[in-house]
């Protein structure tokens, strides 16, 4: 991240240092508007993902996908992400990693899951969402670090376990849909 500099950026993009500046007058200002590119696609995929009406666990499971290095697009972020994250602890800049955005995603979903009576009966959700929050972090960097034991597959394979523990069957979440319905009538 050092050497993410205005002058080697503008070089490496083939720009003058000139037309870089008037955009970015340090270092700290580009790496926070990179961070904010990454937060920003990753945040379109998941929009994308959220208005094609799935059903929830399938829903979950391509959302939280989006949030793990499964891709070469996800790769490649989860690998700047960590950087700047280890970066940013050092110095005194105006991105923190509580701006990304995942946990407070993370637990609005969870949150939005039990107040539709599809989470599994006496969980708590505040403590589900910080698992599963856990989790994807967990999972993020075991992938970046290890992607050949940490592949696509495994990710599937974890996350879809863990929304298995939490989630209610299809057939209890359309009964508990129906049994709603019927104690409300």
């Amino acid at each position: 991240m050092e050497g993410a500099t205005v002058r080697n950026i503008a070089k490496e993009a083939d720009l003058s240092l000139g037309a870089l500046r008037h955009y970015f007058s340090t270092q700290d200002e580009l790496l926070v508007y990179a961070m904010e590119l990454v937060k920003e696609q990753a945040e379109a995929r998941i929009n994308q993902i959220v208005l094609e009406n799935l059903p929830p666990k399938e829903a979950l499971l391509k959302i939280l996908m989006e949030l793990v290095p499964a891709t070469p697009e996800t790769m490649a972020e989860t690998e700047v992400w960590f950087a700047f994250i280890a970066y940013a602890r050092h110095k005194d800049t105006p991105f923190s990693a509580q701006d990304d955005g995942v946990w407070d995603g993370i637990s609005r979903m969870v949150h939005s899951l039990h107040q539709a009576h599809l989470l599994k009966d006496g969980l708590n959700p505040s403590l589900e969402a910080e698992r599963l929050y856990a989790l994807v972090d967990g999972l993020a960097l075991h992938a970046m670090l290890d992607p050949d034991r940490v592949d696509r597959e495994r990710l599937i394979d974890v996350l879809s376990s863990q929304i298995d523990s939490i989630l209610k069957e299809q057939d209890d979440q359309m009964s508990g849909g129906c049994k709603d319905e019927e104690e409300k009538s």
